[in-house]
């Protein structure tokens, strides 16, 4: 019985380099919820940005944001209650944040519930990438105590791809905080994950994780897919996870119009 849908974003509902959703899913969505079904976007992005990507349902539906460092439930933008929030220790980010912007062709990204802070001496396409491709509200700061709310999330984003920032970081950092890829530039470092946010979206739900359909993509969907009963990667993913997650789709929308036709999962 599935009782919960759940779908990373990037590489999984929306193709990379692409800004808009398939007209497809918003009709799926409504399929969804009119069988009492919910569904629930889950990324590594702030919440303004995910909103942004669901114009006509976003205050309808629930968001796992920042890889699962933040939960947001159905509402206005302004309103929506924060059913659940894992920040990280502040001034250990910090000290990641420094460590990050000495990294030779690697751009830092902290982020709040609120903003995305950009260090002020980041090239401007960059600026520009994240304000009006990614859809994130954007800071930019001289001082990293500039930085007022709860830190969720610090990134590096490395255009050139993220192995040898993972190498120099990841021995002294991987252990205290979760280090993820997501994607091909992005390293990310939380306290919570994916498969955090979205056992603690079940339990505000009343809904058992062995209940839950997942669709993710990348090595930071990894805890969600672990998580859940009934876990899809997209078939475009790493040779090693597909190797961990057997099933696959190419779209999810065609699992969903399948499942939703005949009750049974391709």
């Amino acid at each position: 019985m599935i009782q919960l849908i759940v779908s990373d974003i990037d590489g999984t509902l929306l193709p990379y380099g692409e800004t808009i959703l398939s007209d497809d899913i918003f009709s799926l969505i409504q399929q969804l919820k009119e069988r009492g079904i919910p569904f629930c976007p889950t990324s590594g992005r702030q919440y303004h940005s995910m909103r942004s990507l669901f114009p006509a349902l976003a205050d309808e539906v629930p968001f796992v944001c920042e890889n699962g460092g933040v939960v947001f439930g159905p509402g206005k933008e302004e309103t929506a209650p924060i059913w659940a929030s894992i920040p990280m220790e502040r001034e250990t980010a910090l000290t990641l944040a420094e460590e990050i912007l000495a990294l030779p062709q690697c751009e830092l990204l902290i982020t709040g519930a609120k903003y995305a802070y950009l260090w002020h001496q980041c090239p401007q396409e960059y600026v520009e990438h994240m304000r009006d491709f990614k859809g994130f509200q954007v800071k930019i700061i001289e001082n990293l105590e500039e930085v007022q709310e709860d830190i969720l999330k610090v990134s590096a984003h490395c255009p050139q791809g993220t192995q040898s920032a993972e190498d120099h970081l990841g021995p002294n950092w991987s252990h205290v905080f979760h280090m993820a890829v997501a994607g091909h530039d992005w390293l990310d470092f939380t306290m919570a994950d994916k498969g955090q946010g979205v056992v603690e979206l079940c339990r505000i739900l009343g809904v058992s994780p062995q209940n839950v359909l997942a669709f993710g993509d990348n090595w930071n969907d990894v805890a969600m897919l672990s998580a859940v009963g009934h876990p899809y990667l997209m078939d475009s993913a790493h040779p090693e996870l597909l190797k961990q997650f057997p099933t696959t789709c190419h779209r999810v929308e065609d699992v969903l119009r399948h499942w939703l036709d005949t009750g049974e999962l391709l």
